[in-house]
């Protein structure tokens, strides 16, 4: 007998598609990628994955291609580690009969002016905002909110597009890039709305949920201003029992609010005078290796959770003995316009540093890079452990600075040289 088929539509490029696939084939599922452009993913070919190509931004070519499959073998489940694909997945296994969140609620989740008004209408603490169609009504909200704010996409991911505005000037710049964009960066279509939001300077976090449980909160580390790129991670975050409080609750009640309590939700978050503002919520395991973070720290596998909830099978979130007790990551980002130099060299730098225990440069050596806009930005990771909270984290940084220096000291770049 065959084994069952867990269809994957897309992937992520970094982080967890990867581990998807070998979560399926643990157990005893066959993982098939569904993709328009399957050499996006060079572990499908390095892992021999089974890949359809089909135009998964078209649904009848995406359902076409399933009853496909299905006709050859039993369809156990659907899923997607891309956030982009998370409807796609959900409306799949609706048709299919198969488990999975709420198609609806997951598309009301991906509009974030739609989840933003379901939080504020359930109570939920969220920054104050305007959604705006056109650039005078950005500029209009702009001014109604007084102050710098955030203008970003209503869909998108990684802080794609997320930019914080201080004057009008900005506004105006921002936001009609925005709307003039028809596509993203995936080549789907995007609405001609921005959303435009108070700026919250507090510290910012996330809460991994998983169904309607907490998981971890995670302490996020951001780059400076004006826009927003994910630096780092700590796990677990630590907190006063007060905040970690507020922080839990937001996040639960946001995800009760929008309908989901199926599988993993990210949750981000920022404290703002003791209260936990929810700044959006992510119908999907969270990106930036936190769940791998999750996994050293706690000995909870969140992949894999999300895959035995997918085909239907029970999921066990108690976390096993022998973990490290706390993860970090840090992302290796370029203050300004450089060249790779030795990549083997960084990363045997970074990972001489005790706890360090992964080290990884994403371009090879040559490579032109500049400042990070959002996480395609980024240049690598390093990944430390240990006992408590602020060891890993200390051991990180320096981690992150030995493979920084190392990666870029020898790369001198001519002033004329493009980003």
């Amino acid at each position: 007998m065959s084994a069952p088929l867990l269809l994957f539509v897309e992937s992520n490029t970094t982080g967890t598609g990867r581990q998807f696939a070998q979560r399926a084939r643990a157990l005893g599922a066959e993982p098939v990628l569904l993709s328009a452009d399957p050499g996006r993913y060079p572990y499908a070919a390095d892992d021999e994955l089974r890949t359809v190509v089909v135009d998964t931004a078209d649904g009848d070519a995406l359902w076409a291609a399933v009853q496909r499959l299905a006709a050859g073998a039993r369809v156990a489940g659907v899923l997607s580690s891309s956030e982009y694909y998370v409807v796609a997945a959900a409306d799949l296994a609706a048709r299919l009969g198969l488990p999975g969140p709420s198609a609806d609620a997951v598309r009301a989740c991906r509009d974030k002016s739609v989840q933003r008004r379901t939080l504020a209408d359930a109570g939920v603490p969220v920054p104050r905002f305007s959604v705006a169609g056109t650039v005078a009504e950005a500029v209009a909200a702009a001014q109604w909110q007084g102050g710098p704010v955030v203008v970003k996409p209503v869909q998108g991911s990684g802080s794609l597009g997320v930019r914080l505005c201080r004057d009008s000037g900005e506004v105006v710049a921002h936001a009609g890039e925005l709307l003039s964009a028809t596509v993203n960066e995936r080549g789907l279509r995007t609405p001609a709305r921005v959303l435009v939001e108070q700026y919250l300077t507090g510290s910012e976090f996330s809460v991994e949920v998983f169904g309607e449980q907490v998981v971890v909160t995670v302490a996020k580390h951001v780059g400076e201003p004006p826009v927003f790129v994910e630096t780092g991670h700590d796990v677990p975050a630590v907190l006063p029992a007060p905040e970690a409080a507020a922080l839990a609750d937001s996040a639960v009640h946001a995800v009760k609010a929008l309908g989901l309590g199926w599988g993993a939700a990210h949750v981000e978050l920022r404290l703002d005078g003791g209260v936990a503002r929810v700044i959006e919520v992510n119908p999907r395991l969270a990106g930036g290796m936190i769940p791998e973070l999750v996994r050293r720290a706690r000995g909870i596998d969140l992949v894999g959770a999300q895959v035995r909830a997918g085909l239907g099978l029970p999921v066990d979130l108690i976390g096993t003995s022998g973990t490290a007790g706390a993860a970090s990551i840090r992302f290796l980002t370029a203050d300004g316009d450089a060249v790779l130099g030795d990549t083997d060299a960084a990363e045997a730098a970074a990972l001489a540093v005790p706890g360090a225990v992964d080290a990884a440069l994403y371009r090879p050596p040559g490579t032109r890079v500049g400042p990070a806009e959002d996480f395609r930005g980024r240049l690598g990771h390093v990944i430390a452990v240990a006992d408590r909270p602020e060891e890993s984290a200390r051991a990180a940084d320096t981690a992150r600075s030995l493979g920084l220096a190392t990666a870029l000291e020898h790369a001198p770049v001519k002033e004329e040289m493009p980003v």
